[in-house]
C-alpha cells in the first residue's frame, strides 16, 4: 500500500474556489483498480498547504493511474484557477505504508525507491 500526498499552496482568497473544484471533481480515480480513497485536507494556517491524499493498494496501481486516459481527463480542470491562486509550486510525496492500525494483516509495501517522474 502507498499514499500519495500532493501539497498545494493556495492563496487564501482562492481557497473557496479551490475547495469547490474538488467538491465537483470528475471522480474518475474512484473507479481505478487499486484505488482505496481520496482525502482533501484543509490547512489550519493560511500559509500551510492543502494536502490532496490518495491511498493505493500498490505502487503499480498508482503508476497505472498516472499513465491512464482517466488521469488526463481527471486533471483537465487543473489549470482553471489563475497562476496567482498558488503561492508556491506543489510538492508531490509518495510514501510506502509499512503499518496500518486498521489493517493489522497488511503486508508492508516493498521498498521500491522513488516513483518515476515524481
Amino acid at each position: 500500500m502507498i499514499t500519495v500526498a500532493n501539497r498545494i499552496y493556495v492563496a487564501p482568497e482562492y481557497a473557496a474556489a479551490f475547495e469547490e473544484r474538488f467538491r465537483t471533481r470528475a471522480g474518475l480515480v474512484d473507479g481505478m483498480p487499486g484505488f482505496l480513497s481520496n482525502q482533501i485536507l484543509r490547512p489550519t494556517k493560511p500559509t500551510d498547504p492543502y494536502i490532496v491524499m490518495t491511498y493505493w493498494e500498490s505502487r503499480e496501481h498508482f503508476e497505472a493511474w498516472t499513465k491512464s486516459d482517466a488521469f488526463v481527463k481527471g486533471h483537465a480542470r487543473s489549470g482553471t484557477l489563475p497562476k496567482d491562486a498558488f503561492t508556491a509550486p506543489n510538492q508531490l510525496e509518495v510514501h510506502e505504508v509499512i503499518m496500518d492500525s486498521q489493517r493489522p494483516d497488511l503486508k508492508p509495501e516493498p521498498h521500491g525507491g522513488p516513483v518515476p517522474g515524481h
